[in-house]
């Protein structure tokens, strides 16, 4: 039953109408009949016998990577120094152009609404697309390398830092903005004291954050040849040598916690 106020502030219980009461009855059997549609669609494309053995499996494979081989790591070095620049590029690359779309897509500091359009189908465009898929389209016109993950990456990055950046844009006080304005300043003035002060801390946290994101998203480019550990990862696991499997999987990990740690402390100096 649905709960209202009385003006006393205690709770008021009401009946639900019949109409209410069918709705909600409908919902929930669409809800169920859709849910075991999809169990029956998934469950006929599952084999399940390969189902029922992957705890063995699962054990059979870390034995396999179990102890090790930790001399292996002196050959992860610069693979993974050139994911740190991938992210790290990356990440520069598009923050430079995720800064000016922001602006233009924000409501109110776009010059004109079919600007602001475009700016928005940059930003769609961008968020769509993951940065893996990006990286197999680039390693084909690019070829293989570390400019392909660079490239994918601030692609990728253009549509997180502009979304959050122009609803940050669209968020701001706009008294400061308003008395600048009466001054007569210039629009270019008013974006300098009124709109990029505001904005400022959010931009920077918001990088950050990307660049964080970037970390682990460019250890997997190299699985595609968009170079870093990836490359590695991808060749280990092609020739079955587990046990440097799990000394990679151990790097990653060590480099995302150390990311995390930087990221945070950056992030809660600025805000």
């Amino acid at each position: 039953m649905p709960v209202s106020t009385s003006s006393q502030g205690a709770p008021l219980w009401q009946r639900r109408t019949t109409r209410a009461q069918w709705l909600q009855f409908a919902a929930w059997l669409v809800g169920i009949s859709l849910f075991l549609l999809c169990w029956k669609v998934i469950s006929d494309n599952t084999m399940w016998v390969f189902v029922e053995d992957a705890g063995r499996q699962g054990s059979d494979l870390i034995s396999r990577m179990m102890p090790p081989r930790w001399e292996y790591a002196n050959v992860l070095w610069k693979p993974m120094w050139d994911t740190l620049n991938i992210a790290t590029l990356g990440t520069a690359l598009g923050i430079a152009m995720a800064f000016p779309v922001a602006f233009l897509a924000a409501r109110n500091t776009t010059p004109h609404p079919l600007v602001r359009s475009l700016a928005l189908t940059i930003i769609v465009s961008s968020r769509s697309i993951n940065s893996l898929i990006w990286a197999m389209l680039l390693v084909t016109i690019l070829g293989p390398g570390v400019l392909a993950g660079i490239i994918a990456i601030a692609l990728r990055s253009i549509g997180f830092v502009g979304k959050l950046l122009y609803e940050a844009i669209e968020e701001i006080h706009p008294t400061p903005v308003e008395a600048i304005s009466a001054t007569g300043a210039s629009r270019l003035q008013v974006m300098n004291y009124g709109v990029l002060p505001q904005v400022m801390p959010a931009f920077a946290g918001i990088s950050v954050y990307r660049w964080d994101i970037n970390i682990r998203e460019s250890t997997v480019l190299g699985l595609v040849g968009a170079g870093g550990i990836g490359l590695q990862l991808n060749a280990s696991i092609n020739s079955l040598a587990w046990n440097q499997v799990s000394v990679i999987f151990v790097m990653i990990f060590a480099t995302v916690l150390v990311s995390e740690w930087v990221s945070a402390r950056v992030r809660h100096a600025i805000i």
